[in-house]
């Protein structure tokens, strides 16, 4: 660079610089970000603001042009996968904007809905009824939709949309924005994912290295300690079957893990233990689901468990024909919180002997639910025949059968059992008594039972919101006052 040039570099910059000062000294601090479309009609990028407006122009004008008219599906999908190639090398903020693009600016036109919407309600009771109603599904149709389906033409694409609902997670409570392209995704993914379209493979310790750490990593029920602790639950007494798609061939999507035994489990340690013996499978009778776990945040809303327990039973059903018994051993996440929230309510469903029992064990007539709750914070020190411990047992029991929330199961790993017609059957004390079992409900698991010529009966039940409970957890509840 010469003498000159740097001179009228030096001198550009100095003439710049009172502008740009005065031009951020008078945007205010607190300004509210700008809509996407006020983004795509202005000139120059705001602070915080990702792409600038040319740039998000340009990525607009990309994913239209993957849904050109004129274009055919391969060269649709070339199309995206270029989009997917700059997307890749994108920071978190551009991506974002993206997600925005997508969302908003591919709507479905208002017009010609409302105008389809008339006509099939005009056309309802007349021979002109299923065309119109045709018609009006089609003009409900997003554009979205088919930028979406664009993506899936090449064996990557689909999985990049995957990975591209799972980093979208986060961001949707605080952006509704992003609402309608996480439905969307939601929508086409139960679709892509259909059971039909998904193989049930069993993971053993003789498959491929990659897949048995892909169980060490999604493992969301027992954390796996070592390569010891996965080779124990993949022993010869032990089943792991997990669901597969063609176009995620190395991810399971669910797996479950199973142990085979001669009695219904009740306690999560001996199952883990690297050092006990293998059981003999020869008097096996009862299959436990000791874990469940999916995989795949992208996939959210897309539901596997109901199928991948079915299918694994039928298996095991084949291999083992002396298996009677399928259940669970489940923890219970949300019981901790929920007493601590609700002891004063349940503390009044008991009655007056138990209230006495309580008063002599604590010292305190008061029976505060502080002062209880303080009482049971270590359960493991609770005698068998401590009221304190029946105080947990018959709050446990009306948490799991008779709290519901949006006319389904409180807890969330009831919600799923219960949903695919189990029974709550038993409550285990210290079944779990690890620190992360003692956090989320003082060490108490359950078996779900899968019976499986009721599973019809209890989700019928369930549907009237009656939980299908057991005659043990039923002695376990409060009795109702007269």
């Amino acid at each position: 660079m010469n003498a000159a040039t740097w001179l009228e570099r030096s001198v550009s910059r100095l003439r710049k610089a009172p502008a740009q000062a005065a031009a951020e000294k008078s945007e205010p601090e607190t300004a509210a970000p700008r809509s996407t479309r006020e983004r795509l009609e202005a000139s120059l990028r705001q602070k915080n603001e990702a792409l600038s407006p040319r740039a998000l122009r340009r990525v607009l004008a990309e994913l239209k042009a993957v849904i050109d008219p004129g274009i055919s599906e391969v060269e649709g999908g070339r199309r995206a996968k270029a989009l997917q190639d700059w997307y890749a090398a994108a920071d978190p903020e551009e991506r974002r904007d993206v997600w925005l693009l997508m969302s908003e600016m591919f709507v479905a036109d208002p017009d010609k809905a409302k105008a389809a919407q008339a006509q099939f309600a005009a056309a309802l009771g007349t021979p002109d009824e299923a065309v119109a109603e045709v018609n009006y599904r089609r003009a409900t149709v997003s554009p979205r939709r088919r930028v979406l389906q664009r993506f899936s033409v090449y064996p990557e694409g689909i999985p990049f949309l995957v990975g591209m609902r799972a980093e979208m997670q986060p961001y949707l409570k605080a952006d509704k924005r992003l609402r309608a392209l996480d439905v969307e995704m939601e929508y086409m993914f139960s679709t892509w994912f259909d059971v039909g379209f998904l193989d049930l493979r069993r993971i053993s310790w003789d498959s491929p290295a990659s897949l048995v750490e892909k169980l060490i990593k999604y493992e969301a029920v027992h954390d796996i300690s070592s390569w010891a602790d996965v080779k124990n639950r993949l022993d010869s007494d032990r089943r792991c079957y997990g669901f597969f798609h063609p176009r995620l061939p190395g991810e399971p999507l669910i797996f479950v893990e199973v142990a085979l035994v001669d009695a219904m489990a009740d306690s999560i340690p001996p199952l883990l233990d690297e050092s006990a013996a293998a059981a003999d499978l020869e008097r096996a009778t009862t299959a436990i689901f000791y874990s469940i776990s999916n995989t795949q945040d992208g996939l959210r809303g897309v539901s596997f468990g109901d199928s991948l327990i079915k299918r694994v039973v039928e298996t095991l059903k084949d291999e083992f024909p002396k298996l009677k018994t399928f259940a669970t051993l489940s923890p219970i996440p949300g019981f901790r919180a929920w007493l601590g929230k609700n002891m004063a309510a349940h503390a009044e469903r008991l009655d007056e002997k138990q209230r006495a029992e309580l008063a002599r064990t604590t010292g305190s007539a008061a029976l505060s639910p502080a002062e209880l709750l303080a009482a049971v914070d270590k359960p493991l020190a609770l005698a068998s025949a401590s009221p304190l411990r029946h105080l947990l047992l018959s709050a446990a029991a009306q948490y799991l059968g008779r709290e519901m929330t949006g006319g389904k199961p409180t807890d969330p790993v009831a919600r799923f059992h219960l949903g695919n017609g189990a029974r709550v059957e038993r409550l285990n004390w210290a079944g779990d008594p690890s620190p992360k079992g003692l956090k989320q409900s003082y060490g108490l698991m359950v078996n779900y039972l899968y019976d499986l010529r009721r599973l019809d009966k209890h989700r019928a039940l369930l549907a009237q919101g009656r939980v299908p409970i057991s005659a043990d957890i039923e002695d376990l509840l409060p009795k109702k006052k007269i």
